[in-house]
């Protein structure tokens, strides 16, 4: 998950911090009146938008799930909510509860923020690719990736961020969603991002 320093940094650009008030402000209007949040805290949340998607491929979120996306937003929150209620934790239990209605104006907000952050379109392939599932070649991909775009597809996609550089195994259901969300952003077409998606072993 980005760290609420690097939320900062993205609130200090002006398109990424106007889209944000503009659909914190839609967003309290209609499915949470009494919710008090900051704009950093709710980009906190838009940030989180992939990972409840996955989380929510099966239909629910399971306790293990639900424990794992709230660590993540406390780490987005600002100045921390360890021992208080965590702002940013209790927006998502309104996001969980109506996802699908949400989902695309979250996702446009977060291709602003990429698109604000570095030149997306120079690291884009004319089409997506089949690559192939070479891991050595993978590593030196990251590495040589923007630092920023790692850290948006490790946010989106993974419970911790080290794990960027890592084999790991996923159900289909979730992996199908993950493929799903990939492309509703836009990172189909980027080499890093197919060659993170074949680090996965695929189960059932």
């Amino acid at each position: 998950m980005l760290t609420e320093f690097e939320i900062e940094t993205m609130m200090e650009i002006p398109a990424i911090l106007e889209a944000t008030q503009k659909l914190k402000k839609d967003f309290i209007r209609t499915d949470a009146p009494y919710l008090e949040i900051g704009d950093h805290d709710f980009f906190g949340l838009i940030m989180l938008a992939p990972t409840v998607g996955v989380a929510l491929a099966n239909g629910s979120v399971s306790l293990f799930e639900e424990l794992a996306l709230n660590k993540k937003a406390r780490k987005a929150s600002k100045g921390g909510y360890f021992l208080k209620k965590d702002p940013t934790v209790y927006a998502m239990k309104f996001l969980l509860d109506n996802y699908t209605k949400w989902e695309e104006k979250f996702f446009d907000v977060l291709k602003i923020a990429m698109n604000s952050s570095f030149d997306i379109d120079k690291l884009k392939t004319k089409e997506a690719a089949v690559v192939d599932n070479n891991y050595d070649e993978y590593k030196r991909t990251v590495l040589n990736t923007p630092y920023i775009l790692i850290r948006f597809i490790s946010s989106f996609f993974l419970q911790d961020d080290e794990h960027i550089i890592q084999r790991r195994s996923m159900n289909k259901t979730d992996y199908e969603r993950l493929l799903d969300i990939g492309q509703k952003l836009d990172l189909h077409r980027i080499p890093v991002f197919q060659q993170f998606c074949q680090t996965f072993k695929v189960k059932g």
